[in-house]
């Protein structure tokens, strides 16, 4: 089992960003994915999530409105599209299969928000 992110980097404030997330060694559509992150001192939070057909999403209220989390099961990937990046948003950026039995990880990938 694999979850790879990508997309990670240094962008100024109000920029955007794109993280994908490529899945690998299980059945990617019988898993709700979400987005997580963690700064430095901080406890990990969840930033979004999409049921397995992708028919529904859900978002912390700070990323409402400049985050979206879209998925393609054909491509066994998850996105992140970020918008009106701020300084706030730098973190490690996870990406989280949830099953009915297994849950997995992958290993993150840095967003860093400075001018």
């Amino acid at each position: 089992v694999q979850l790879v992110e990508s997309g990670g980097g240094l962008v100024q404030p109000g920029g955007s960003l794109r993280l994908s997330c490529a899945a690998s060694g299980f059945t990617f559509s019988n898993y709700r994915m979400s987005w997580y992150r963690q700064a430095p001192g901080k406890e990990r939070e969840l930033v979004a999530a999409i049921t397995r057909a992708g028919g529904a999403t859900d978002y912390a209220d700070s990323m409402k409105g400049r985050f979206t989390i879209s998925r393609d099961n054909a491509r066994n990937t998850v996105y992140l599209q970020m918008n009106s990046l701020k300084p706030e948003d730098t973190a490690v950026y996870f990406c989280n299969a949830r099953g009915a039995l297994y849950d997995y990880w992958g290993q993150g990938t840095q967003v860093t928000v400075s001018s």
